[in-house]
């Protein structure tokens, strides 16, 4: 096979690199420590996985913060300086629309198999070459995704294979299909499984009740764990040590603390050393601001939001917080200041330091706005979804739907990148600095899931968004075109065929309401 056309279709099978999630992963969690996660390696469920051949599963559960995505990076890189082993793997997380669905962990772990065995490739090639990108793009990606995965797994020359997948829960689109997928594939391929996943009910029903698995709950293992976090308790403090200059007592004290309430959870730990690591906070302060930390997850998360409903800029943060818990991607200072409307005559700094308001719930890195953890969404939607969301869910995507319409419509122009040249490759233009579609990148891609997703209340829908003369009607009369041209530019030019059929799915229901009405 021409190696032009396979490096061609491994750029356009990677939707992500997984080495980069991992690295980007553990440098966001402030580096992966051994001594924190080595304890697994002598466990005897993971022996027992790695050492009898019947044992195609290992499926590591546990609840939110306990440390299973650093377990599965400490795993891979132990199992990493063995060459026997041919690794892949994948991390899912909810809040990143590339690492959120199905098809993504297959194409991801596809990837990096192809990567390290490129002679793997004429198991795509075989479909790609008739179908192109679209081959894992369209409606059939999962049929075709999984085809080729089970076949390469089954490859004579493809030994030793393990495939790990972290935080099968955070797989938010099409789950039931993965968690079959791995059912059925691990019962009959010879290659092995590691995955982690909190203990939902649904994961449990799929990949607890075959005899070739084997379960490991971290809540059953209470005793490493809580060393494992003690460990890290002791780095953490060491770090804080040195930044803010404790004495021994106040050292002391603060591990002493962390030890007895951190109940197990890395997570908490974490962030309670990140508000303590604040410059605000004097070393004279820190006794007294560690003990207003309370234990657990969720009564922390609830100490930080009344600190932000406390502030002068409680309802800003609020209205922030629920633009974040929305989006299908993390979004950038610029995209946020276009999504939250009192934001718009800020400039980056003033953003900068609003999301600085919200405590530890959110985290900026490289100019892009985070949740801290998917537990955070959770508390904020289930726990306090009068204060984030007092005009529902639908409201915050209908008010991003019309703000995205309206800085599209005073954004987009005809060639806008100013290439005086349509005919030129995408792949070989690079966007001009600055970069004119940066404010808008985020609204181009997701305006119409907002749109979709704010449908309930169909009747203002209708009378305001969906109707002639409303403003989507207004947009594609005056900017379809400029729409499509900056898909194009941003890579994306598929979500212009999704967002249409969405919007076509809408109507048809609005207009079946109206007739029977």
């Amino acid at each position: 096979m021409d190696a032009k056309e396979n490096k061609e279709c491994l750029k356009d099978l990677r939707q992500t690199d997984p080495r980069d999630d991992k690295t980007r992963i553990e440098q966001t969690k402030g580096g992966l420590l051994r001594d924190s996660y080595c304890w697994i390696l002598d466990h005897a469920d993971f022996q027992r996985w790695r050492d009898d051949p019947t044992c195609q599963l290992l499926w590591i559960k546990g609840d939110a913060g306990k440390g299973k995505t650093m377990l599965l990076c400490g795993i891979i890189d132990e199992m990493e300086k063995l060459a026997a082993y041919r690794l892949t793997y994948f991390f899912c997380q909810a809040t990143e629309a590339a690492l959120r669905g199905a098809t993504g962990v297959l194409r991801g772990l596809i990837y990096l198999l192809i990567v390290q065995q490129p002679c793997l490739i004429s198991y795509v090639r075989e479909k790609y070459d008739h179908a192109g990108k679209q081959l894992f793009e369209d409606r059939n990606a999962w049929p075709a995704l999984s085809g080729m995965l089970t076949a390469i797994l089954n490859d004579p020359g493809l030994d030793n294979a393990v495939l790990i997948i972290d935080a099968l829960d955070e797989c938010v689109d099409e789950l039931p299909r993965l968690l079959n997928f791995i059912a059925e594939v691990s019962s009959l391929c010879r290659a092995r499984w590691i995955v982690s996943s909190r203990n939902w009910p649904s994961i449990e029903e799929k990949l607890g009740n075959t005899t070739q698995n084997v379960r490991l709950s971290l809540e059953l293992n209470e005793s490493s764990i809580s060393t494992a976090v003690q460990t890290y308790i002791r780095y953490k403090v060491r770090l804080l040590a040195q930044q803010k200059r404790y004495d021994s007592a106040t050292r002391d004290a603060v591990e002493q603390h962390l030890v007895s309430s951190a109940n197990g959870t890395f997570l908490w730990v974490a962030l309670v050393c990140q508000e303590l690591a604040d410059s605000k906070v004097r070393k004279r302060h820190t006794l007294a601001k560690l003990k207003s930390f309370p234990p657990g997850l969720d009564s922390l998360y609830q100490r930080m939001l009344e600190h932000i409903c406390n502030s002068i800029d409680a309802d800003l943060c609020k209205q922030i917080l629920a633009v974040v818990s929305v989006s299908y991607r993390p979004i950038t200072l610029i995209e946020l200041r276009y999504l939250v409307e009192p934001l718009g005559t800020c400039d980056d700094n003033d953003v900068e330091e609003t999301i600085g308001s919200c405590g530890s719930l959110l985290t900026l890195r490289q100019g892009v706005i985070y949740l801290v953890h998917q537990s955070v969404k959770e508390f904020l939607v289930t726990k306090q979804f009068d204060k984030i969301f007092p005009c529902g869910i639908e409201g915050v995507h209908r008010s991003v739907s019309f703000r995205s319409l309206k800085v599209m419509s005073e954004t987009l122009r005809r060639d806008i990148y100013g290439l005086h040249n349509p005919c030129l490759h995408i792949q070989g233009i690079r966007a001009p600095n600055p970069d004119p579609l940066a404010a808008v990148a985020y609204s181009c891609v997701y305006w119409a899931d907002h749109i979709y997703n704010s449908s309930s209340d169909s009747k203002a829908m209708q009378e305001d968004v969906l109707q002639d003369g409303g403003a989507i009607h207004t947009f594609f009369k005056e900017k379809y075109i400029y729409w499509l041209e900056a898909l194009s530019l941003l890579g994306s030019i598929s979500k212009g065929v999704v967002a249409i059929q969405k919007l076509d799915s809408l109507l048809v229901g609005l207009n079946s309401l109206t007739a029977s009405e």
